[in-house]
């Protein structure tokens, strides 16, 4: 297997931390950038295991009137229960770390060299952190939380809050990160901040070369 000249970058956070602020600012960086929501999008497309497997799962109930999967119910239902998360995720999972796998070793074979940020909410929890070669965890304190869920979805006080508590605590995250990203603020400081992580990542890099 060929080595590969890149350094993995794990990014994370909570629900409504503005991870994916934070992913597009390193992307407009010059890193690459892959997205475990775009890959699980990829994997419940009509047509893929996963898709009939949730469907069977979870009935009809979770599919929109184009027959594509409705996500916004499928939410609802594994945000409300940690069991059926889980049911969720041990159909998902595989699937994502295979096309993630594919295209590291696409990078790999092409002889990438600069810095990869896979950008995922549950890579602490899934286990798939201990692949990584640096983590990044992005916080935000739970205030600035629930008022973007309600910004962005609309959602009650209540409902944003309980999708936090649903979650592994950021404190948590914390503990496993190498660098902390507080997106709290304003975007000028995230992105001050996003600056320093990327030259240490880029020292990182550059150590490994030596």
């Amino acid at each position: 297997m060929t080595a590969r000249n890149f350094l993995l970058v794990g990014l994370t956070g909570g629900i409504a931390t503005g991870k994916s602020t934070v992913s597009a600012m390193f992307r407009a960086r010059g890193c690459i950038v892959i997205d475990a929501d775009i890959l699980a999008r990829e994997v419940v497309e009509p047509g893929q295991p996963a898709y009939e497997r949730i469907v069977a799962a979870f009935g009809p109930r979770v599919v929109a009137p184009d027959g594509a999967l409705d996500r916004k119910a499928l939410g609802s239902i594994v945000f409300a229960d940690p069991q059926r998360r889980k049911e969720l995720e041990a159909i998902t999972h595989p699937e994502i770390r295979a096309r993630f796998a594919a295209r590291l070793a696409e990078l790999t074979e092409q002889g990438f060299d600069g810095i990869v940020i896979f950008d995922a909410a549950v890579m602490i929890e899934s286990g798939n952190y201990k692949n990584m070669d640096r983590m990044v965890v992005v916080t935000a304190d739970a205030e600035a939380q629930v008022r973007r869920q309600r910004e962005r979805d609309g959602a009650s006080v209540e409902a944003a809050t309980r999708r936090i508590a649903s979650q592994m605590p950021l404190a948590e995250k914390v503990k496993l990160a190498d660098h902390v990203i507080d997106n709290a603020g304003a975007r000028e400081a995230t992105a001050a901040r996003v600056a320093e992580v990327h030259e240490a990542l880029l020292e990182d890099l550059a150590a490994r070369r030596r």
